[in-house]
């Protein structure tokens, strides 16, 4: 019954695409505990070292007492909604100065829910090709049409928008603004010129990028000064903020529709209360105090060539990534390679994901490793 399965995954093993669930002894800050090592940790989305945090965790405990319940046992649409879930939507509305903010159980349903509610038939999407896979879902899933332009490239989607924008009725442009996989940030200033040159709705998906850019961390839109030309900004609590959800701010309308039509947001028991307590605690009271932090971690990543907190390493083959993690994994190094179908076939990588505690010397003795290892590969 299952030969086909088995078959597939010798398949996978063959080309070094398997993959598998790592058993961690540990998690602490910048660190990680693996096979009995102690590993500075460079694969974790955890920009400002507030995931695992013991301090931080006991200091938010104090503050919560036994406020709020480990379970919300219901959707939100029916007893799932409690004060704390309107104050978190409302701090976020009041910070983004929007109308409405909705909060998702994360960023795969608040993007899946987002473009699979909004793009209905007569409408059309236009979405940047290496888009996040939580995209194309909501895309395939929709009743609309969608195009997906070459990456960061405005010239050829101008091309797309003279060409298919008055084929439709309602329109989207849909980017991220940090690219998980290359850490290159879209021309959002232009993509706002499109918008509005071609009467399309935008929507940025701001993941990698809240928390980190910004004067209040709410990322790049707010660092160009455009959030006011953004109809839609979604982001992610499991990231920067340690936590746990995602959440979508824009125009009241906009927000009743999703809650209204978004099937994941519909359809999904409400996350616990006191994530949604912890989410707040750190953005009202952590995030304030993280702007220092968050410019030295730019500030090294830009040493080392990139836009942002993500530097990738591209190898080339999987194997040789894979052994390359090994290298850097007894070397002191913890690293995972990252392989089609996240990334295009040949172009298999190393994502280093700096957090706010890492030092420079950290990084550029990483770098010699990683350096030294692929010129001997070369040889």
């Amino acid at each position: 019954m299952y030969n086909d399965y088995q078959y597939i995954l010798e398949e996978l093993k063959k080309h070094s695409h398997f993959r598998d669930l790592k058993d961690f002894e540990n998690k602490d800050k910048k660190y990680i505990y693996y096979k009995g090592r102690k590993l500075l940790n460079l694969s974790s989305n955890n920009y400002l070292n507030f995931a695992d945090n013991k301090e931080i965790t006991k200091e938010f405990l104090d503050f919560a007492g036994y406020e709020f319940s480990f379970g919300s046992a219901s959707s939100r649409l029916l007893t799932g909604t409690l004060p704390i879930y309107k104050e978190l939507e409302n701090l976020l509305s009041s910070l983004y100065k929007k109308e409405a903010a909705l909060l998702f159980n994360s960023g795969y349903h608040a993007n899946v829910g987002i473009s699979s509610a909004l793009n209905q038939k007569g409408d059309v999407i236009f979405s940047d090709k290496l888009n996040h896979a939580s995209i194309i879902d909501g895309m395939r899933l929709s009743e609309g049409k969608f195009f997906r332009f070459p990456h960061n490239n405005m010239e050829a989607l101008e091309k797309l928008l003279i060409k298919e924008r008055e084929n439709y009725k309602n329109a989207f442009i849909i980017t991220e603004s940090v690219f998980s996989m290359d850490g290159d940030i879209e021309d959002l200033k232009k993509l706002v010129e499109l918008k509005k040159r071609y009467n399309c709705n935008l929507i940025i998906d701001e993941a990698h990028a809240f928390g980190v850019f910004g004067e209040k961390g709410l990322g790049v839109a707010e660092d160009l000064g455009i959030l006011d030309d953004v109809d839609l900004v979604v982001g992610t609590f499991g990231k920067s903020v340690g936590s746990m959800g995602a959440f979508a701010v824009g125009s009241e309308i906009l927000i009743d529709f999703l809650i209204n039509k978004s099937r994941p947001f519909i359809f999904s028991t409400a996350l616990p209360p006191i994530c949604i307590a912890f989410s707040k605690w750190i953005i009202e009271n952590k995030f304030p105090q993280t702007k220092i932090k968050r410019q030295r971690m730019l500030k090294i990543a830009r040493q080392m060539g990139s836009s942002s907190q993500i530097i990738p390493v591209i190898v080339g083959e999987n194997k040789d990534t894979v052994d390359l993690c090994e290298i850097l994994f007894h070397n002191g190094y913890f690293t995972l390679p990252i392989r089609p179908p996240t990334v295009p076939t040949g172009t298999s990588r190393i994502r280093l994901s700096l957090t706010c505690e890492i030092e420079e010397e950290e990084v550029n003795l990483l770098m010699e490793k990683i350096n030294a290892s692929l010129l001997v590969k070369q040889k």
